[in-house]
């Protein structure tokens, strides 16, 4: 069908697509459509339906409004939602620091506690040796602001100091799990763990790429955050879900079949198991297989 992103201009068409993106700062193309119906319909007074809308349509619109956003250091880009391949597209910070940004929004203790949340999913426990699960459990990520942030403890040792900055109650890192999930920020699994949401890895990539991808005491290059050879973005999970083969297309290595990465590198633990056993969650009614697949990182 003819393009319906605005040839003509930067219309009140654009203005109202920018608003609406704004409002949500992530959309995908179905949620878009009906926003893009309503901007057209009113601009070229006639009745535009959803369904009439195309992914071309959806990318007219973004490049006026990336036209628009430039002066800002802000941009609407795109990746692939790595669970279930859609694309997603995000109002994003094109320059500064992006943590920096969040703190328009956020209190100081607030910004340190999204430091040590990143740090517990890309430098904790769950992503040392052979698992890397770039994720963190419901209950480990409220017990993350009682503790201090991982910089910050190693100069506290050094100084012999203690400081209560960034240092949340349960009640309150809750809240904020709840708010950066609502924000885009965040991704709750049916499982209960949350990782990073599109929006998070296109926003964040720079700054993680350059906090967690440093040397050891021997100068190796450590690559906690890896990158998809295909698409180039960051992949958190299913590295040999994506291949039908179980053989490394890059370094030929055969994968051994109990390393995972995500979520599943956790629940697929002896002591993952063991806890769930302990807990009686066995003897709960058992999910379906196709929810079954859901859950699995």
């Amino acid at each position: 069908m003819e393009s319906l992103g605005g040839n003509a201009g930067y219309s009140d068409a654009n203005k109202a697509f920018l608003q609406a993106f704004l409002a949500r700062s992530v959309l995908t193309l179905e949620t878009a459509k009906p926003i893009i119906a309503a901007c057209s319909s009113f601009q070229e007074k006639r009745e535009v339906l959803p369904q009439d809308v195309t992914v071309e349509d959806l990318n007219d619109y973004i490049a006026e409004a990336n036209r628009r956003l430039s002066p800002l250091d802000l941009e609407i880009r795109s990746t692939f939602h790595q669970q279930t391949r859609e694309r997603v597209y995000a109002l994003v910070n094109a320059t500064s620091d992006p943590l920096t940004q969040l703190a328009t929004t956020y209190t100081a203790d607030e910004i340190v506690y999204v430091k040590k949340l990143l740090d517990a999913m890309f430098d904790g426990q769950n992503n040392r040796g052979k698992r890397e699960a770039m994720c963190i459990s419901g209950i480990d990520a409220i017990q993350v602001g009682r503790t201090p942030l991982r910089r910050q403890a190693s100069e506290e040792n050094e100084n012999g100091a203690q400081s209560s900055a960034g240092m949340l109650g349960a009640k309150d890192a809750e809240n904020m799990l709840h708010r950066m999930q609502s924000e885009g920020w965040l991704e709750k699994s049916r499982a209960g763990f949350y990782s990073l949401s599109p929006r998070a890895l296109m926003e964040l990539k720079g700054w993680l790429v350059d906090t967690y991808n440093d040397e050891d005491e021997d100068g190796n290059q450590k690559e906690k955050i890896k990158f998809c050879h295909a698409c180039k973005e960051i992949i958190t999970v299913n590295f040999f879900r994506i291949h039908r083969s179980s053989r490394c297309p890059l370094c030929r290595t055969e994968w051994d079949g109990e390393h995972f990465v995500g979520e599943k590198a956790i629940t697929t633990s002896e002591s993952y198991q063991t806890g769930k056993r302990r807990s009686g969650a066995y003897n709960r009614p058992r999910r379906s297989n196709n929810e079954a697949e859901e859950v699995e990182g």
